[in-house]
């Protein structure tokens, strides 16, 4: 058993790794309707020289991340980013250790002109969306980013590859006086547990044709999070997945989660637990993913007390959905209290009765 207790914000690797860092909260956009869609070419119709041009700053970037190089990383940001870079510092300090002795390789590259993009009356930037057709066919990656400057854009995703667990690091870039700098990072895992999206992809399906409703959802979550770069990119691929997991998402949860409707679980002694959030984790690096559960508390107590409930949470929740027992190493419950910052504990299934 894993008890912690950290101050909001402060979540560590354990909230760090739930969020799976979808870093478009790095470099805060804001969201409004999108504009209309603007060009995009793929790797395999750009020039050459464009090619290797945007293919060249994304693996020097990435370099830079993994010698944890901030410095270097602020010098080749654009302006409106460079000046406020404490939320990418602290996303590169925590990404390089990872990524220490792999191989950096430029996996995809794309073009994206947002040179006709405008400015609203009050000088916000648009929203913007790419289309991209992949090698000519249906298959499409789409790119829906709020809060875009007009400019010129690059995206590129560089691959960590050749260590235990492998890492994406995708950027966004812009050209600026003929360079392309960053103004965008979203580093995400490839692996949890030792496996990649795909499988986790194919577990889902498995499991939803046994019926096991849950463990299909959660690891339709765990396949996404691994396959998607970030989180305004869309792809024909992706919505396949999440198609299918739609379908075999329980009914109790079919409309979401949140504190105004929450998942209600009776224990063993009657008591009632709320769920209002409920995904998957591998902070703990087992041979199994986490389920990680956010509980509402609605008295605040001391931690005792909060453990004590937090305990029984995590045997109701495996009470009324024995399924989960088996593909999963344990069950993280992050216990939320009004004004209190959250109290997490993980309890391993084989501890949970």
């Amino acid at each position: 058993m894993r008890t912690r207790m950290e101050r909001r914000g402060k979540m560590g690797t354990m909230m760090h790794r739930m969020k799976r860092l979808w870093i478009a909260a790095v470099l805060i956009f804001a969201v409004s309707g999108f504009a209309c869609a603007d060009d995009c070419i793929t790797q395999s119709a750009m020039k050459p020289a464009d090619r290797d041009a945007l293919a060249t700053a994304a693996r020097g970037l990435a370099a830079k991340v993994q010698a944890g190089d901030v410095a270097g990383l602020r010098g080749a940001t654009v302006a409106e980013y460079a000046k406020d870079f404490g939320g990418i510092e602290y996303v590169v300090g925590s990404t390089a250790p990872k990524l220490k002795g792999g191989s950096l390789v430029v996996q995809q590259v794309y073009l994206l002109d947002g040179t006709q993009l405008k400015r609203g009356a009050d000088g916000a930037a648009p929203d913007a969306q790419f289309f991209c057709s992949l090698n000519h066919s249906m298959a499409e990656a789409d790119f829906l980013i709020p809060g875009l400057a007009p400019g010129n854009y690059g995206f590129a995703i560089v691959e960590v590859q050749g260590i235990a667990s492998p890492w994406r690091l995708s950027f966004l870039l812009r050209k600026e006086q003929g360079q392309w700098q960053m103004a965008g990072f979203y580093p995400t895992p490839l692996s949890a547990a030792g496996h990649d999206g795909i499988w986790y992809w194919k577990e889902a399906r498995a499991m939803a044709a046994r019926k096991e409703q849950w463990n299909a959802w959660l690891y339709y979550q765990q396949a996404e999070s691994l396959l998607r770069p970030t989180s305004f990119i869309q792809s024909t691929h992706l919505e396949k997945l999440k198609t299918e997991q739609s379908g075999a998402t329980p009914p109790a949860v079919s409309e979401g989660l949140s504190k105004d409707a929450p998942l209600v679980v009776k224990g063993a002694d009657g008591a009632e637990y709320r769920f209002v959030g409920m995904g998957v984790d591998d902070s703990l690096g087992k041979d199994k993913i986490d389920i990680m559960a956010h509980l509402k508390i609605d008295q605040p107590g001391d931690a005792a007390t909060t453990h004590k409930l937090s305990a029984g949470a995590a045997s109701a929740l495996l009470g009324a959905y024995p399924e989960m027992r088996k593909p999963f190493h344990g069950v993280w419950i992050v216990a939320e209290v009004a004004g209190q910052s959250p109290f997490a504990t993980e309890f391993p299934v084989n501890e949970i009765h």
